[in-house]
């Protein structure tokens, strides 16, 4: 093969993974991308619910959910999708947590493929009662991540799961959450 063809061959490479489709997911993960991200199977557990939930996971206490965690535990940002990028390129996404016990809810995660600023968490973080409970949940980098949740500083309602965060080309619009 000469070094032509090569090159032709590169710069058809480089098009088609700059054209938007799958490849360009697999092209930018981040650094560490080959290892694997087991990420977390929802189990079907909805705070306070006794009755299963597709995609959701979590224990009696505390659920992310009711819509749970994302196909295949694969958050994507891409233009025009769902989530945003912060001022200093963080990607956030909503995260809609089910509480069957009163407290502030407290999240923490890191990355588990590379070094990265922990994860952080936008909420109107009150003492609020059972039920439903919206925020962002704020990753710094794409990547592996392990989340940690818990309710009221209550052992028993701690739930912790793993999410893969992927970043296509610039990712979706710039906002930053008021408490961010």
């Amino acid at each position: 093969m000469s070094l032509s063809s090569v090159v032709v061959a590169l710069i058809s490479l480089v098009t088609v993974a700059n054209s938007g489709n799958s490849f360009v997911s697999a092209r930018q993960l981040p650094q560490g991308a080959g290892a694997t991200c087991n990420v977390t199977i929802p189990n079907g557990v909805v705070a306070g619910l006794s009755e299963p939930k597709a995609g959701s996971y979590g224990n009696a206490l505390l659920s992310v959910g009711p819509f749970g965690l994302w196909p295949d535990g694969t958050v994507v940002f891409k233009p025009n999708g769902a989530g945003f990028v912060t001022h200093d390129g963080a990607l956030g996404m909503k995260f809609g947590w089910t509480r069957g016990i009163r407290g502030r809810l407290k999240v923490t995660g890191h990355r588990l493929d590379g070094a990265a600023p922990h994860l952080r968490l936008s909420a109107n973080n009150a003492d609020v009662g059972v039920g439903f409970q919206a925020t962002h949940l704020i990753f710094s980098t794409p990547g592996c991540w392990k989340v940690t949740a818990q309710v009221g500083g209550r052992e028993d309602s701690t739930i912790t799961f793993v999410t893969r965060i992927v970043r296509i080309g610039e990712g979706p619009a710039r906002w930053d959450p008021p408490n961010n």
